[in-house]
């Protein structure tokens, strides 16, 4: 159906694409993979038009094709789903879903009684019939948001659909719809490119994997004739080391939360000590985020106490918990965690405006610091971040942060829309930190990273902590267990 002949693409200081050639068959699910920074985003843009490649050439049903914008790909039969949302908020979800090309009248009006039912037959595809076609997006949970983008790249009944971390912000329960939906168009013959970065999930659902490594191709897999092992030592030029965390906790409370109530959380009560690292594991919506902002001084808390360092600490905004040495990473670093249209020194800096006048040459070396520290590649600390690969992108949130020097970091989905050599590199920090007596709260879906990396680990159901289990206990079984809600002791095999 697609096939792909040495394209390269460079843009100022990065070779993104080095003669790159792939297939993608008809009725094949095929996985792109490699680290951030490997090539993917920019060969799938050059496959919708978003890029044009400086040489190479795309062939479609084996005929050259230039693809020079989205709309020429559609015509062919080519919808993507990115990894940054493109639905308008203000808009219905039908509107979305539609947007561009509604039914029309023969009079060339919307047909709005044909795009209702056409929108409900979507929703219950996405197994979200309870969902009011006329509902604004806007209020809508960003796990829905995603699946009605999907909804808007699947009404079109595309030849080749493109999904970029479609589960990154998704519940198990949208994931395995996504994966049946994946399975359904392509027995019917539509092929899918999927790129990903959870292993499990690629050797899941894809037939053939392609892997990329610094813009360069590095071979096309039969999923059943590779290991995630050999996978990985192809995307990062390494094997990967099993993650030990060792403990650095001590006997001292930074941290102590009693009763504390607020939007979405209710009497929570936990501490957190110097050197340790506090896993909070639960579902989407179980409370986790909202308690943190609470802590973090972005929402109030309705009652209940927190004390820092033993002192009262209720804090009234985020600058009153920087002050107090307390940092957040959020999940969206790209809406809530960074200025994407600036520097990586104007990111950096942003934390520490307040501490005096902005002298340029000075935070222009703190960043080249940071940069050599934190193993963020860039050909400049003036780089615009927005042209940062993710992982690079999400070390630049945590040097922000972690250049007010905190005693409490707060890091929520840390390693969300990262590869695997980027995430190791995350852990390897949050662990410095807490060697030189920091603490960390860590937010997280992913339960491997969760085992691997706390001292204690939360669990939070509907609001509420409903259990505390060590290390030693924690396993993917038990965390499961409580953060669905269950209550009794998991029975021994």
């Amino acid at each position: 159906m697609l096939r792909i002949e040495h394209v390269s693409k460079t843009f100022p200081g990065v070779k993104a694409l080095n003669k790159v050639s792939l297939e993608v068959h008809a009725g094949q699910v095929h996985a792109i993979c490699g680290e951030n920074g490997a090539g993917k985003s920019t060969l799938m843009n050059c496959l919708v038009g978003a890029v044009q490649p400086d040489e190479g050439q795309l062939y479609w049903e084996n005929e050259p094709v230039s693809i020079r914008s989205f709309q020429q790909a559609a015509r062919l039969g080519i919808s993507i789903v990115y990894q940054e949302l493109s639905i308008i908020d203000s808009l219905s979800v039908g509107e979305n879903i539609f947007a561009g090309h509604p039914p029309l009248t023969r009079f060339g009006m919307i047909d709005f009684a044909e795009q209702n039912h056409q929108v409900r037959k979507m929703l219950v595809r996405l197994g979200m019939a309870a969902l009011d076609p006329g509902q604004k997006t806007g209020l809508l949970s960003v796990a829905a948001r995603q699946m009605i983008e999907l909804g808007k790249a699947l009404i079109v009944r595309p030849r080749l659909l493109i999904l970029d971390e479609p589960t990154a912000s998704l519940t198990d329960k949208e994931s395995k719809v996504l994966f049946s939906i994946i399975r359904e168009i392509s027995q019917q013959g539509t092929a899918v490119v999927y790129i990903s970065h959870r292993m499990p999930e690629i050797m899941q659902i894809s037939d053939r994997i392609t892997v990329l490594k610094d813009g360069s191709y590095q071979g096309t897999f039969p999923t059943n004739e590779i290991t995630v092992d050999q996978l990985i030592q192809k995307m990062v030029g390494r094997a990967l080391t099993t993650f030990q965390a060792k403990s650095h906790a001590t006997s001292e409370v930074v941290l102590h939360v009693q009763n504390l109530s607020g939007k979405g959380f209710q009497n929570v009560s936990f501490e957190i000590k110097k050197g340790e690292i506090v896993g909070f594991a639960g579902l989407v919506g179980a409370g986790r985020t909202e308690l943190a902002l609470a802590i973090f001084g972005e929402t109030p808390a309705l009652s209940g106490t927190i004390e820092l360092e033993g002192q009262p600490f209720l804090p009234q905004s985020p600058r009153e918990a920087i002050q107090k040495g307390i940092a957040y990473v959020p999940q969206e670093r790209k809406w809530l965690g960074l200025f994407m249209e600036k520097s990586i020194v104007e990111n950096i800096a942003s934390s520490q405006l307040e501490k005096g006048w902005y002298r340029k040459h000075i935070h222009e070396k703190n960043a080249q610091e940071l940069c050599r520290n934190r193993a963020i590649r860039t050909p400049s600390v003036w780089q615009q971040v927005r042209k940062l690969s993710g992982g690079n992108q999400q070390k630049v949130v945590l040097a922000k942060w972690l250049n007010t020097r905190p005693e409490l970091l707060i890091v929520d989905e840390p390693t969300h829309g990262v590869d695997v050599g980027a995430k190791a590199e995350i852990y390897e920090l949050l662990k410095e930190q807490t060697k030189a007596g920091k603490s960390v709260m860590l937010i997280s879906s992913e339960l491997p990273e969760l085992l691997a990396l706390s001292d204690r680990v939360l669990v939070m159901y509907q609001g509420q902590i409903v259990k505390e289990i060590t290390r030693e206990q924690a396993t993917e079984e038990n965390l499961l267990h409580y953060a669905s809600g269950r209550t009794d002791s998991i029975s021994s095999p």
